[in-house]
């Protein structure tokens, strides 16, 4: 294993203080709490302002691909801050995960044109299979017969509400292949979701046409390194999510006064936040390691991506529980943005594999036997 700088650089502390003062701009809770009840115009201009003013969008795309050239750390730090706002975005869906997909296929192929339309923000894609599959566990439900016609449905999916291209693993009888297919030309059904900022959606496709992108041979690996890449980067938001509750609840306890002293100052409240504070802390710690080890292509980058999906996702909803908690009467109502972070951190929780399914893979990773019946 190579030795890595876990520390955040100058350009990365710059790129998150454009991000938080987006965010914080653009992206009031009150607006965030209103895709609950169906009202989505916060997403669209807020995505665009993600995508293409800041040009978020082109991180993880090289430039002799038409993109900024950066790597996983910068995008992680970028999805610490939406976590944080919990931003109604499509940035991992789309910039990380379906670009991770697109990135594998040759330059100067049929996908060259989307990365580029990807990259200047105006396009979005979503890789059409449910968010719960991790990596390894990308079986695909969709055929395309004689004449390059598509049929089969995905459930649950991420991303796609907002996409305008779909790229869809195809089973063949050589491998699994990717094609692109226009949304337009898709039955896309959005569904009730418990995180309704990051809505998900059943995708059905009948006959239609779509575009090879990665052939049978090389389709399966680029699906199973997109959810690698979005499993690893996932940790970093959920890391951002969990540092708002802690923060967010310390500031609300310094402040709340009950029997006349103020309620932070209490043993028991002291002792819970403590353990709090340290539990994330680890978390950021291995959040960042499984950035930096998948931006390096450290050869430690799974086990990484495996310890950090196993322990973050957990600290997340703790953390979230205990805000929710913590903030008494109030952080029970609809008003406080509390339960926006619980429902994130518990969408998060089973997204590109559940912890158990992490971490009965890491104990493979490592050789590690699993306990005798």
């Amino acid at each position: 294993m190579s030795d890595l700088n876990l520390l955040y650089t100058d350009v990365e502390d710059d790129l998150r203080s454009s991000v938080r003062d987006l965010v914080a701009a653009r992206s009031e809770p009150h607006a965030v709490a209103g895709t609950y009840d169906g009202d989505r115009s916060l997403v669209d201009p807020l995505w665009r302002a993600v995508a293409a003013d800041l040009g978020l969008a082109a991180l993880l795309i090289p430039e002799e691909r038409g993109g900024a050239g950066a790597s996983a750390r910068e995008a992680a730090v970028v999805l610490e801050e939406l976590g944080r706002a919990v931003a109604p975005v499509p940035f991992l869906t789309s910039s990380v995960v379906a670009t991770t997909v697109l990135l594998a296929a040759e330059a100067g192929g049929a996908a060259d044109e989307l990365l580029a339309g990807l990259a200047a923000g105006e396009r979005t894609a979503a890789l059409v299979l449910p968010l719960s599959a991790g990596p390894g566990e990308e079986r695909t439900a969709f055929t395309v017969d004689g004449e390059g016609r598509l049929s089969g449905t995905a459930r649950s999916v991420a991303g796609a509400v907002e996409a305008d291209v779909l790229l869809v693993p195809v089973g063949t009888g050589s491998g699994t292949a990717v094609y692109a297919v226009p949304a337009a030309d898709a039955q896309v059904d959005a569904v009730v979701s418990l995180d309704m900022t990051r809505q998900l959606a059943d995708v059905t496709l009948d006959g239609v046409a779509g575009q090879e992108l990665l052939g049978a041979s090389a389709g399966a690996d680029a699906v199973r390194r997109a959810l690698e890449v979005g499993a690893a980067l996932l940790a970093s938001e959920q890391y951002g999510v969990a540092q708002w509750c802690l923060t967010t609840t310390i500031t609300y306890l310094k402040d709340r006064r009950q029997f006349g002293r103020v309620v932070g100052g209490y043993q028991a409240i002291k002792h819970r936040l403590a353990d709090l504070y340290a539990a994330v802390e680890s978390a950021g710690a291995a959040a960042r390691y499984a950035a930096a080890t998948t931006a390096q292509g450290d050869p430690d980058s799974e086990v990484a991506t495996a310890v950090a999906q196993s322990f973050v996702s957990d600290v997340a909803v703790k953390a979230a529980e205990e805000a929710v908690q913590l903030h008494g009467g109030i952080g029970m109502t609809w008003e406080h943005p509390a339960h926006l972070y619980l429902k994130r951190a518990k969408a998060d929780q089973i997204a590109f594999g559940t912890p158990a399914a992490h971490r009965a893979r890491l104990a493979e990773l490592v050789d590690l036997p699993a306990p005798v019946a």
